[in-house]
């Protein structure tokens, strides 16, 4: 749907639950619609008139990660070199709460070294996606 120089990747923990992964990627799907708006696209209408909202017009691959891969990824995101790039990420920090209030205030107390990642989501330059995500192989 899009041939630009962008690129857009999730990385979900393939260990987990059909179920948490189906929602860490909902999550961060979520997300990076707020964070990149311009790549929703605009509404359709069908043969027969009927509406369909706009949906992203990035294809975003769905890699196949685990928790060190993920928190070997997210603490590389923390570079200065990466610093463009949109990044989502999902934990099991915020997994573990009912309101976003409680998230938080959890989080505040929790050092980011002590955070397990479910899932990330990174959107760019493709070079740059490539080199920190090109070896991972497709969740499937």
């Amino acid at each position: 749907m899009n041939d630009s120089a962008m690129k857009c990747v999730m990385i979900i923990d393939s260990e987990l639950p059909m179920g948490v992964i189906a929602n860490t990627s909902a999550i961060l799907g979520v997300t990076l619609g707020k964070y990149t708006p311009e790549n929703v696209g605009r509404d359709v209408t069908d043969a027969t008139g009927k509406k369909h909202l706009g949906i992203i017009t990035t294809p975003i691959a769905m890699l196949k990660g685990n928790k060190d891969i993920l928190k070997e990824l997210r603490e590389r995101l923390y570079a200065p070199e990466f610093h463009e790039l949109v990044v989502v990420d999902f934990s099991d920090v915020a997994q573990s709460c009912n309101l976003y209030s409680e998230y938080i205030t959890k989080a505040a107390g929790i050092p980011e070294r002590e955070h397990t990642y479910l899932g990330v989501a990174i959107y760019g330059g493709k070079k740059k996606v490539n080199k920190l995500t090109g070896f991972m192989p497709l969740l499937r």
